[in-house]
């Protein structure tokens, strides 16, 4: 078993705080020194209480979900010889009422595209590395969010 931890912090800093004004600009930092500007989701609540510089809470959600299935590919790419020269997701999270009628995040969709150096797998190959990608992410077999991956092919 592994432990991982992240540590969140925020302060009032004099701001009044009962009339619901207060800023959500807080800071996350983990293990190995990050410190990352975080805050709520303009979307969730507006500015200037949140900061739209700060990662949100649901932003970090699908990062998570991208990052992990990225690290997996690779890994998965490279035992099967592939070379992967350059590697980028832009994964869209879709927040809406759950079949329990609660807000959560209901649908992640990936876009990876990948360019491979030298002789590049059919895009079949891709598939399969893709779906063995998502069935090993820690992440997407932690949360109960529809996670689709919908590869690009990328020709460079």
């Amino acid at each position: 078993m592994s432990e991982y931890t992240a540590s969140v912090h925020w302060q009032r800093d004099g701001q009044a705080f009962a009339d619901n004004r207060y800023s959500r600009r807080h800071v996350w930092q983990f293990d190995g020194g990050a410190r990352v500007p975080a805050s709520s989701s303009p979307s969730v609540v507006r500015v200037p209480m949140s900061d739209p510089a700060g990662v949100d809470p649901e932003e970090a959600f699908v990062a998570s979900l991208s990052s992990c299935h990225m690290l997996w590919f690779l890994d998965l790419a490279r035992q099967a010889g592939w070379v992967v020269d350059d590697y980028r997701d832009d994964a869209v999270g879709v927040m809406a009422r759950n079949a329990a009628g609660r807000l959560a995040m209901t649908a992640v969709t990936l876009r990876p595209a990948v360019a491979f150096a030298g002789p590049a797998p059919d895009f079949a190959a891709v598939e399969r590395l893709h779906h063995a990608a998502h069935d090993a992410c820690f992440i997407a077999n932690s949360v109960t969010t529809d996670v689709r991956c919908e590869p690009i092919l990328r020709e460079d």
